[in-house]
């Protein structure tokens, strides 16, 4: 969907150097918005702004303030597929946790 805005051009250049970066800009100002507001998800701003990953996105909100809540749940979510990937990968550089502490 395309949305027309008007601003005055003097404005405009405030947000962006070229008329042309003002869509950017509003799109990235629309993207923060949303997930500061909880009307859009990570994965919905990644797509609206383009990016490949969610560490982008993540690293692009954190930047400008905006921080995904994390819950017990996404922790236990992350600690199960990082279990996932150790049994599907072994390394023999990865310390177990005995071994770090003895490391450490």
């Amino acid at each position: 969907m395309q949305v027309t805005i008007e601003v005055p051009e003097d404005i405009a250049h405030q947000f962006a150097g070229d008329p042309s970066g003002l869509s950017r800009a509003a799109t990235e100002a629309l993207a923060v918005e949303g997930v500061r507001s909880g009307k859009l998800s990570g994965g919905q701003a990644r797509r609206m702004l383009g990016f490949q990953t969610r560490m982008q996105v993540d690293a692009f909100l954190k930047e400008r303030g905006v921080y995904f809540p994390i819950t017990a749940q996404n922790v236990e979510n992350d600690a199960d597929l990082s279990r996932t990937f150790r049994e599907q990968w072994p390394s023999s550089q990865t310390l177990g946790r005995t071994e770090l502490v003895n490391w450490w």
